[in-house]
This record gives C-alpha cells, structure tokens and sequence, in this order.
C-alpha cells in the first residue's frame, strides 16, 4: 500500500497547491505541509520550490512524481489482479489515439481476444495530449499513441512506423487550374502551394495535429496561412469530407489506404513534405507490470495482418 505521505505528495502535484490539495484529502494545510517536509527530510532533498507566487516541482520532486505515480498505478492493477485471482480474469483498460482507434486496432484486437477469452478489455479514444494525461493519473494501464510523448517519462515499444502524406480528393481542381482548359490542371509540388486551399485539421492536442504543425514549421508555414481551416475531432469525418470534396487534410496514409486504393482519394506528391512517424506502445515507466505490458505488446503487434 501506497505511503499515505506519497499519496499527499500526489495530490498537492496534481494542483500545485496546498490548499486545494488539504480540501481533496480532508486534512489541515498545515498537515500537508508537514507530510511534504517529512518526505523532504526523508529523501534529503527539497520537493518544491516557489518561483513567485507559483508552487513548481525541483527536479528531485519531478523523479518523485514520476516514479510515486508508477507505484500508485501499480497498486490499482494489483488489486485488480488479487480480486479476479481466484477466477482467472483480468481486464485492462488502455486508450488510443483517434487513428489508431478507427483504422489500425480492430485486426491485432481481434486477435489478442480469440487468444485471450479469459481477459476483459476497454479501450477509450482520446487524442494524445488526453491519453498521456490519463497514463500519468492511472486511468489507462497502457495506450498506443501516434503523436509525440516525453521518452524520460514513459516506457514504449515502436508498433509501427507510418508515412505521414497530404491527401484530396482524386477529382479535386486546385487552384490555378484554367476552367478552360481544366485538362492542364495545376499540380501543387510545395507546401506554399497548397496555402490556398481548403485544410481539413485534426483538434489542438491531436498527435496527428502536432506532427503538421512540426513540419510546416520547418518550411516555415503556419497554420494561419491556409485560406480555410475546418477543425473536427474525428479523423472518420475528416476522410469522409475528404471524399466530398471539401478541402485538403494531412494524415496517416494507413487511414485512406481503402480510398487510395479504389482510386477515391489521392496523395498530393510534395517535394518538401515527406514526415515518417511512430504509432508507440506506451506505459508508466518504472511500472513493476512492465513486462505484462510487453508481452500484450508483442501480441498486438504480431496480430496486425490477422484475419477476421
């Protein structure tokens, strides 16, 4: 069981304040701060330190949270694991993020539970900034992310590495093209020539939105310099304009391969935007279920290509 100091330790870094924390577990503020200082005297360094008026983690106190965090969440699972000892069963709640979620799970998932009758799953679609904040507060024992994450706080294994594309409608007309002549259609080959063009976008906290903004700004783009932006929080809706026509989109090419394929959808080949990037396998670093989370690892990733 979880010290009850490390449990106060927590609570005043989830609001990075005392009195918030002392309202939470029902104690004095000064009881709080005496937990804090006994930890502080414990460990032989200070936890907190004030910039202001603003309460702010030392390093020393960031390892704590990070490693007090994994023992907390490790805790959840073994009690769990002690309920569901006599039949055999365990559930594992992970998340993952919307691509993943709608075009990538359904086959190794299959798998996994065909190969697994006795074990329960709930899988909850979030973008990566939610699904990392979940991780952190022991919502999800793991999560399969395709944005980017703090490698110093999180264990992870690759599950793939994905091309990361521009994509229309194979009927669009980009602009420039003459309407007399709608043969001699322009063909965009730059970032700078799809600006004026319609983008379908992921949410702020979307992996697939944050790898975009890395890239443009590496040509120097921002969001702000396309004519339209549209912002929805699923990538189906976003496939589904696309294939209406309404605008252009980044994405995953793993999420139109059906369309791409029966030629509804079409690449827009770019000279200066070629990103690859990871789909990762993600749990608390320092979690004594690391080696569970592997094996269910090694199982998702060999039931890719599974068939239904």
């Amino acid at each position: 069981m979880i010290d009850h100091r490390l449990h106060t330790f927590l609570t005043v870094c989830k609001y990075m304040n005392y009195t918030k924390a002392a309202q939470e577990l029902f104690i004095t503020q000064p009881a709080v701060s005496q937990h804090i200082r006994y930890l502080e005297k414990y460990y032989g360094v200070s936890l907190f330190s004030y910039s202001g008026k603003t309460l702010t983690l030392t390093p020393a106190g960031r390892l704590l949270l990070q490693k007090a965090s994994a023992m907390k969440n490790d805790e959840i699972l073994l009690k769990q694991s002690l309920l569901t000892a006599d039949t055999g069963t365990f559930s594992y709640h992970f998340g993952v993020t919307t691509t993943i979620g709608e075009f990538v799970i359904a086959r190794p998932l299959a798998r996994f539970l065909r190969d697994n009758p006795k074990t329960g799953i709930q899988m909850t679609m979030a973008n990566t900034e939610e699904l990392l904040e979940g991780l952190r507060r022991g919502d999800y024992h793991f999560a399969l992310v395709e944005g980017y994450f703090p490698r110093d706080e999180f264990a992870f294994r690759v599950f793939s590495t994905e091309d990361f594309v521009a994509v229309c409608s194979a009927s669009r007309v980009f602009a420039g093209t003459p309407s007399e002549m709608p043969s001699l259609q322009a063909q965009p080959s730059r970032m700078q020539d799809l600006l004026s063009e319609p983008l379908l976008l992921r949410e702020s906290g979307s992996g697939t939105r944050d790898i975009l903004e890395k890239a443009l700004d590496l040509n120097n783009i921002s969001l702000s310099s396309f004519s339209r932006i549209t912002e929805i929080n699923s990538m189906y809706a976003i496939v589904q304009l696309l294939l209406a026509d309404c605008g252009i989109s980044f994405l995953y090419k793993t999420a139109v391969l059906p369309y791409l394929r029966t030629g509804q959808l079409r690449v827009i080949p770019l000279e200066d935007f070629h990103p690859r990037h990871d789909f990762a396998f993600l749990w608390q670093k320092g979690s004594v279920y690391g080696s569970e989370y592997e094996k269910i690892f090694c199982q998702l990733q060999t039931g890719r290509d599974a068939t239904f």
